[in-house]
């Protein structure tokens, strides 16, 4: 119990007058012998009671002289009390302090000299003690001559206390202020209500918020910040909270400078003091809530356009979220399945069942092993091969909130293509090690990915170091000490080069030392990679040598023939010349009149003469065209004219023969030749149908009618259903076989003639005979 300064006076007072009491028992004891006994008893009474009291008496005379018990000594660290005030002072952390003493001296002085009490409090030095000294005039009953006496109180247990009260009461007002100070720069609204629910305080952002001037305003017009929820406003739900002493949490729109927000709304009750409120902003939280289900949906839709199924399982192993193919692989079409409520291992035993597991000899083991996936740290993998053929590849990955996401791939289709893959391989592999040509393969970096088997025996290079996939700068020198110029290296890696970086077809040909050509090329493969084949030219080389030898021996033939020709028909035509000229005299009788049968061999000889000089023209001609110098004039020639003059001019040989010609076409025919090269062309083919052509026969021969009259092109039909030729004899009229004609075939010159002239026109002739059934030639005229 703490007493007051007062009090302590009091009692000393009474501890007083029970003093006096005791030496007025005393002084009677000396009448009577059993008094003085009960007086000593009293006495020992009243000094064991100072010696308890919580205050010791200090009596100081006028001369400073001084008188207190030796409790008082201990209190100071003193060994006695010493005689004299002034002796108070100690050393070594002993007594008073001289001003400590100089100070009471002082105040005892004041009190004897005016009786005025005074107070004071003193802590000795080197001493944790707290006293009090309260003194005052002593009663000339305890000291008469105007002694003061002192009374000194130990008060350190409630100074301490006073000052751990005061300390506490400054911390809480300085936590008060500095809560106060936090509150009210608070970004969010916070405000308190009293027992009535009348707002009584808010900080500067609920002030702000609700748009108002001042604190007082916002008192003054009681303005919330909230609306009405369910009916209930704001007071009503705090009275709620304050009534419930629970707290109450909610989430409201409120509207801020025109802004709708969410706030997070707490009222949360203060004992018997009110409510205090604040809002928090989630509107963020809200949007990130939004859009994390915006996404999740989004992404849960583009799960279910994958072909691989996915599983999402919740840390209780419940199945939360599964795509499509997931639902399928596995047949999850139930109602628990959609709601999420079936297990991972009941998800195991159905698939079990439907045999979508492996087979395992303990199959409750083998799905406490697949349950411990969600306490893993790292993804699990396997292959589960089914029955019936199908392959999964199941992949686990532990989420760190405990749950799982299940990864299902069927991979049957996979593993069939990867066999076909490998068989591919294998038959890729045969291929290139059949082929003649040696051949490899680059990749972008340069080195040597794939080749077969004759690609290191063209080089001359060993399997082994194939082996190693060489760089093509390593496969280059390796080559290059083959070669007869080694510095032709570099236009086989600039191939290669051009194969695998510029993406180009290059090609070139080198020289072995061995006296081998080789002949190389590179080409851009569509996988980045580049292809160099290699071919042995060397027996190619040799025979195109000997074909070009060849070639220039039959050339230097063709040209003495065509000479040969040009001579020999020139020397036929004089002499044919003559004779016909020499015929022709005799036949007008210039050499006398001739009888009939000297007629006919005159006739015969000139028939004759015109015959040979009309086949020697034919050969100079087809000379000259095959060797390309045949002259070509061309101007427009109106066709079905052009065609009437040929075929009038072979009237008496048509009519003679008894076959029958039928020209059919219209003018307007036009074509670009040469009216003289291309009647000899139409012309031998005209008197080839009238000599194949038995009596009675036909020959036809007509302009077709184009499809449309802008696409019109000249061509000329010639049939007849005349004896036909061979296959043989066809190819031998133009001059695609390469035996000789046999006696009286002469007509194929003709024919030999009519493909190169219409051939110098431009233009094409085409044969198709039958023996028996007859021949039809279309020349076609660009």
């Amino acid at each position: 119990m703490e007493l007051t300064p007062p009090a302590l006076i009091v009692i000393a007072l009474l501890l007083a007058a029970w003093t006096i009491a005791a030496a007025v028992l005393v002084l009677r004891a000396g009448a009577k012998t059993s008094r003085a006994k009960a007086l000593q008893t009293s006495l020992r009474r009243m000094q064991h009671l100072i010696d308890v009291a919580p205050a010791i008496p200090l009596l100081v005379r006028t001369d400073g002289r001084i008188e207190a018990p030796e409790r008082l000594a201990r209190w100071l660290g003193l060994s006695q009390i010493p005689a004299y005030l002034s002796e108070l002072v100690g050393e070594d952390g002993e007594g008073l302090s001289r001003p400590q003493v100089d100070e009471l001296w002082e105040k005892v002085r004041t009190t004897q000299k005016s009786a005025s009490p005074f107070s004071m409090t003193v802590t000795p030095p080197g001493s944790q003690r707290s006293l009090a000294l309260e003194g005052s005039l002593a009663d000339a009953q305890v000291s008469p001559g105007g002694a003061a006496i002192v009374w000194v109180f130990d008060f350190t247990a409630s100074e301490s206390e006073l000052a751990r009260l005061s300390e506490e009461a400054s911390n809480a007002k300085s936590d008060f202020a500095s809560l106060s100070g936090l509150i009210a720069s608070a970004p969010t609204p916070m405000w308190i209500r009293d027992t009535d629910m009348n707002i009584r305080l808010a900080n500067e952002a609920y002030i702000e918020a609700v748009g108002a001037d001042s604190l007082e305003a916002v008192i003054e017009g009681q303005i919330e910040l909230l609306e009405a929820r369910d009916g209930q406003s704001p007071a009503q739900i705090a009275m709620e909270a304050y009534q419930s002493k629970k707290q109450i949490d909610r989430i409201d729109g409120v509207t801020i400078d025109g802004e709708r927000r969410s706030m997070r709304v707490t009222d949360l009750p203060l004992g018997e003091d009110g409510v205090a409120g604040y809002a928090i902003d989630v509107e963020e939280q809200q949007q990130l809530a939004r859009d994390f289900r915006a996404f999740r949906e989004a992404q849960r839709s583009m799960l279910d356009q994958l072909s691989v199924g996915v599983a999402q399982f919740a840390p209780d192993e419940t199945l939360s979220f599964a795509n499509r193919p997931f639902r399928r692989l596995f047949g999850l079409f139930s109602n628990d399945a959609l709601e999420g409520k079936l297990l991972f291992s009941r998800l195991l035993s159905d698939a079990r069942e439907r045999g979508q597991t492996p087979e395992v000899r303990d199959f409750p083991e083998w799905r406490e092993e697949h349950r411990s996936w969600f306490d893993a740290s790292e993804t699990q993998e396997e292959n589960w091969p089914l029955p019936g053929g199908m392959h999964l590849r199941i992949v686990a990955q532990p989420m760190p909130d405990g749950g799982l996401v299940m990864i299902a791939e069927d991979r049957t289709e996979q593993l069939a293509l990867s066999a076909t893959r490998d068989t591919l391989l294998r038959t890729r592999t045969a291929t290139l090690d059949s082929l003649i040509e040696a051949l490899a393969i680059f990749a972008p970096d340069g080195s040597v990915q794939l080749w077969n088997r004759s690609f290191a025996g063209t080089w001359g290079l060993s399997g082994e170091f194939l082996d190693t996939h060489p760089s093509a700068q390593d496969l280059l020198g390796a080559i290059g000490s083959n070669l007869q110029d080694p510095y032709e290296t570099e236009a086989i890696g600039a191939v290669v080069r051009a194969a695998t970086l510029d993406r180009q077809e290059k090609q070139g040909q080198v020289r072995l030392s061995d006296g081998r050509t080789l002949r190389f090329a590179g080409a851009p493969l569509p996988d980045g990679n580049g292809l160099l084949t290699v071919l042995d030219v060397t027996d190619s080389q040799k025979a195109e040598q000997a074909l070009r030898d060849r070639a220039k021996a039959l050339e230097e033939a063709d040209a003495v023939k065509a000479r040969f020709l040009a001579n020999m028909s020139y020397e036929f035509r004089t002499p044919l010349t003559t004779i016909g000229g020499y015929a022709e005299l005799l036949a007008s009788g210039a050499a006398g009149e001739m009888n009939e049968a000297a007629s006919e061999y005159v006739d015969a000889i000139l028939t004759s003469a015109a015959r040979l000089t009309e086949q020697v023209e034919n050969v100079l001609d087809l000379s000259q065209t095959e060797a390309g110098l045949m002259p070509i004039t061309k101007e427009d020639v109106d066709l079905l004219p052009f065609l009437t003059a040929l075929v009038r001019e072979r009237e008496t040989a048509i009519v003679k023969a008894g076959i029958g010609l039928d020209l059919k076409g219209r003018r307007g025919r036009m074509v670009e030749a040469d009216p003289r090269q291309l009647g000899r062309a139409v012309g031998n083919l005209i008197d080839n149908a009238i000599a194949g052509t038995p009596e009675g026969g036909k020959i036809t021969i007509q302009l077709p009618k184009p499809a449309r009259e802008d696409d019109w092109r000249g061509r000329i039909i010639i049939q007849d259903d005349g004896c036909g030729m061979s296959r043989e004899q066809l190819e031998r009229a133009m001059g695609a076989s390469s035996q000789p004609e046999e006696p009286g075939e002469g007509a194929g010159l003709g024919i030999r003639l009519a493909h190169q002239l219409v051939a110098a026109h431009g233009g094409m002739l085409e044969l198709d005979s039958q023996e028996g059934v007859g021949t039809i030639a279309m020349i076609t005229l660009p």
